[in-house]
């Protein structure tokens, strides 16, 4: 990132958040969208498939903390999952 860029950043950091998100959709509607997924769409249809999954109750999500704590026992060598 440039320095031009950097010092925007800042001063868009330093804004409230409404605005902050204000900006991000000004900058988001002069993006040209391109015609093409961003992502395999097999990635698509897995997201959908897990979406129902979740949705029907066939699996329950787990918290941001627990899943970072599974991460840092394997992370650790010590799972026991």
């Amino acid at each position: 990132m440039g320095p031009a860029t950097e010092e925007v950043l800042q001063a868009a950091l330093a804004l409230p958040e409404e605005e902050r998100l204000e900006l991000v959709e000004a900058l988001l509607a002069t993006h040209a969208p391109s015609h093409e997924l961003p992502f395999d769409p097999v990635w698509l249809d897995e997201a959908r498939r897990r979406s129902a999954e979740v949705e029907s109750g066939a699996v329950q999500p787990e918290t941001w903390e627990v899943v970072r704590e599974r991460v840092r026992r394997r992370l650790e060598g010590q799972s026991r999952d």
